[in-house]
């Protein structure tokens, strides 16, 4: 079957099911970017809707599970956390659901090509602790096993090892020197597990949905946190960071979170952890590139980031005198 009937036979099962919309339902458009499943616009009456869709031939399993992405929005719908509303969901495959189109940008200010005032980018950047302590602490979700420190370790020490060793300097005593201080487990929470600005779409300087749910599961909240709080500096990413004025930093948007509780314990641990992570991801997307598995340039890069990354989990996790 062509790419083109099998996109015909999604719209065809899209119109069907949005039909109850009781408006004129336009065409299903490509939408760019995202790296999981397939992304679709259409639009009823002066209503649009975003579909996510399993490509043709696979199913719906890890990033490619649409249907996950969909249970969590549905769970989500009537906590502080805001994310957009389901409103149609297939299961038959290949399956795919259909949510509100919400309006705003998700702009990671250190990263991304933009013209956003200084100011709102820091508006921005400050809105979001109390949204991610608020995921945190929703819990009327499905039961699925959590993922302790040490799974988490596991999964990307996996990445990281798959990463050609010219490309991750020094990784492996990083992973060993984790591996050696795993801290004890907290109660675990929602995460989100790329919670940072690119994923939340803004209006002005107000959080309006977050989004890209691809690798939420139940785990430790330190894990969301470190992760969020390295987006902070562009001085994390040479050669491809960009310095924004007046952006929080770190201790400020932890404090932010934090709001008026204690640090969580071993809390550097974790901030090691996802550096070594984020190593791990650029590692991976470099040697695909490199492989001729995802043609993009622009990984080319990505080595001093990479080794940036490793040097100061190591730093990080040095016994200070």
């Amino acid at each position: 079957m062509s790419t083109t009937t099998e996109t015909s036979e999604l719209a065809r099962r899209v119109r069907e099911r949005l039909a109850d919309r009781q408006q004129s339902l336009g065409e299903l458009h490509p939408l760019p970017g995202g790296h999981s499943g397939l992304t679709y616009s259409i639009t009823a009456g002066p209503a649009s809707y975003v579909v996510k869709a399993v490509p043709p031939g696979q199913r719906s399993v890890g990033r490619n599970d649409v249907l996950r992405q969909a249970r969590i929005l549905r769970a989500l719908a009537d906590s502080p956390v805001p994310v957009p509303g389901v409103v149609a969901v297939d299961g038959s495959e290949p399956a795919w659901f259909a949510m509100e189109f919400v309006d705003g940008e998700a702009i990671e200010p250190v990263l991304d090509e933009h013209r956003l005032d200084p100011e709102l980018c820091r508006s921005r950047m400050l809105a979001l602790p109390d949204v991610l302590r608020d995921l945190h602490g929703w819990t009327k979700t499905e039961a699925v096993e959590p993922l302790d420190p040490a799974g988490e370790l596991e999964r990307w020490s996996r990445t990281m090892r798959a990463v050609p060793s010219e490309l991750r300097p020094g990784a492996e005593d990083v992973l060993q020197a984790l591996a050696a201080r795993i801290p004890d487990s907290i109660p675990p929470t929602l995460v989100h597990g790329d919670f940072r600005l690119g994923n939340v779409l803004c209006r002005g300087d107000r959080p309006a949905a977050v989004i890209d749910w691809e690798i939420w599961g139940y785990g430790d909240p330190r894990i969301d946190l470190a992760w969020f709080l390295l987006f902070a500096d562009h001085r994390n990413f040479p050669r491809v960071g960009r310095a924004v004025p007046g952006l929080p930093g770190e201790e400020e948007l932890l404090t932010a979170y934090l709001d008026g509780r204690p640090e969580p314990p071993a809390f550097d641990w974790f901030r090691a952890l996802a550096r070594t992570k984020m190593a791990a991801i650029m590692g991976h997307n470099l040697r695909r590139h490199r492989e001729g598995k995802h043609h993009d340039p622009d990984q080319e890069r990505l080595p001093p980031t990479i080794a940036a990354m490793i040097r100061a989990a190591g730093d990080i996790l040095a016994p200070r005198s």
